[in-house]
């Protein structure tokens, strides 16, 4: 019998398909069209139960158009044949489009285990030849999957991946709130742009404010300030810590003083004793950059949770990662809210993607000098910009913070062994500390190179980079001494004496958990032969 073979159909076929006879036969599914040779793609139907449900898919009676099958039927993905259409004796039913489309997404997903191990998987580390990372993607086929899953969604802009990663992110933290954006200098430039909404009243930043924080950083940490006309006031770091000497943090107060804002620098909390006092006692707003820091804490309290606002980064260099990505947390429903805004065009509207009138007055309240009951969901309160997210970056980030504490410990045990490695060369290298009452997740491991050594960081760190160890400095060491910041209104506490130890002297190797004990036991043998005078 011939019959006209569409995808979704269900067909009475021969068993087995070399007895013509069909005094037996079997119902299958059609994967496909005929090809130009009529030979198509089948998946067996059984009606026994399977011994491995996760290769089957149970058919219901809302699986089909129309009757279903007459009895209960397995499909089963694991055997799929390509015969040719002749041999096909009847149609049987059809599966729903929605069913289908559920059929060909497991069929997908199935086959990247297979595709990771053979593209991705693990190769051994050859000492000498293999690049020792100081950071780094570490993935399997769960982001691979995650990431194919959403994209064939095609939604593209946030979806059901970024609403659970938020979801579950600011569960992490215990906040009202993770709003999930491109970058972590995103998170922070929304951050603190935030905080100038005229939604706060009085309490809003305003051109001229001041915010405390650190020269030794990140650029991204202070740009904010400046893009937003705000005065940074810089205090200078402990060596060792890389955080904000606490007794220079009460000297920077003065009148115009209105924030904090800081990194966790390489995941060390700064003193957070010492700033919650000053934020209490003038009434300051606290900005956590935290994008260094996940999964850190201080008192047993994890950092983020400590000021207004706070910040995190998902480049793939930090302890999770979304290619491109970052985070506001807050646990200020307001905040949020004027975040959400600025995040999303500037809007004054905060409905999720998709839905209307959440506020039950989308057409009946006032705006500025527009016709009343203007469309709320066009109303413009804040300058913003658009900052969100795909749906496929927040289903890698989905994957990925569902490892994050496996991740954070590998991070402590490659410091902790990297501490004992080392231990022996600090005549001539400060090694890294965290703060006291702080459990770090550390981010890398620092350095700097004692004034006496008899070396330069320099000539260390080509030493290790030509060895295949890679080196980072402490980012932008003092931010003052760059082109981009050099004239801008700015405010120092006393001296930055360490900010310029750190410019010269200060660097950092990988702690991040692709380093496993291989890698640990070559860095102790190139740094033994740099110990012992070998330079080239």
């Amino acid at each position: 019998m011939t019959c006209e073979i569409h995808v979704g159909g269900i067909y009475k076929l021969p068993f087995p398909f070399t007895d013509l006879s069909a005094q037996k036969a079997r119902p299958a599914l059609a994967l496909s069209e005929p090809d130009e040779h009529g030979d198509v793609r089948f998946a067996f139907i059984t009606t026994s139960v399977p011994n491995d449900l996760a290769s089957a898919l149970a058919l219901e009676p809302s699986h089909f158009e129309g009757a279903p099958l007459p009895f209960q039927s397995f499909l089963r993905f694991e055997k799929t044949l390509l015969l040719h259409e002749s041999i096909v004796l009847k149609p049987l039913v059809q599966l729903t489009q929605k069913t289908m489309g559920a059929i060909f997404r497991r069929l997908i997903l199935a086959q990247i285990p297979a595709f990771y191990q053979s593209q991705h998987g693990a190769t051994p580390f050859q000492p000498g030849a293999s690049v020792l990372h100081y950071a780094g993607r570490v993935f399997d086929e769960k982001e691979i999957g995650n990431l194919v899953d959403a994209s064939l969604d095609f939604f593209l802009t946030t979806n059901r991946y970024a609403e659970q990663f938020e979801s579950e992110f600011a569960e992490y933290f215990g906040v009202s709130d993770a709003l999930l954006v491109n970058s972590g200098s995103s998170a922070n430039l929304v951050a603190l742009t935030a905080l100038t909404s005229t939604k706060l009243g009085d309490r809003r930043l305003m051109p001229g404010d001041e915010v405390i924080t650190v020269a030794a950083g990140f650029p991204s940490t202070v740009a904010p300030m400046v893009q937003n006309q705000l005065v940074p006031v810089f205090v200078d770091v402990n060596l060792g810590d890389y955080t904000a000497i606490a007794e220079r943090l009460a000297d920077a107060v003065g009148p115009k003083t209105r924030a904090i804002m800081m990194a966790h620098t390489m995941g060390v909390p700064f003193d957070l004793d010492a700033v919650m006092a000053l934020v209490k006692q003038h009434n300051l707003w606290l900005i956590e950059d935290n994008c260094d820091a996940l999964g850190s804490r201080y008192h047993g309290q994890l950092t983020g949770t400590f000021g207004h606002l706070a910040t995190v980064s998902f480049y793939p260099a930090h302890h999770i990662t979304m290619g491109e990505g970052g985070c506001v947390i807050t646990n200020d429903s307001m905040l949020a809210q004027i975040a959400r805004s600025l995040r999303d065009w500037g809007r004054d509207c905060y409905c999720a993607g998709g839905e209307s009138n959440t506020c039950g007055k989308r057409f009946s309240q006032q705006f500025g000098t527009l016709p009343y009951g203007y469309d709320h969901k066009y109303v413009y309160s804040h300058l913003g910009y658009n900052l969100k997210v795909t749906d496929m970056q927040a289903a890698v980030g989905c994957a990925q913070f569902a490892k994050l504490d496996q991740f954070v410990a590998q991070r402590k045990a490659n410091f902790q062994k990297l501490t004992e490695l080392l231990a022996p060369y600090q005549d001539r290298l400060i090694l890294p500390q965290a703060t006291e009452h702080a459990d770090p997740s550390w981010f890398g491991f620092v350095i700097t190179v004692r004034p006496d050594a008899g070396f330069t960081r320099n000539e260390i760190t080509r030493y290790l980079e030509a060895n295949r160890i890679e080196t980072r400095n402490l980012f932008a060491g003092n931010l003052l001494r760059h082109p981009a910041f050099a004239n801008i209104t700015h405010r120092v506490v006393g001296d930055l004496t360490n900010t310029d130890v750190i410019t010269n002297n200060t660097f950092f190797i990988g702690v991040y958990p692709g380093i496993g004990e291989g890698h640990l036991a070559y860095i102790q043998h190139v740094f033994a032969r740099f110990m012992q005078g070998e330079r080239t």
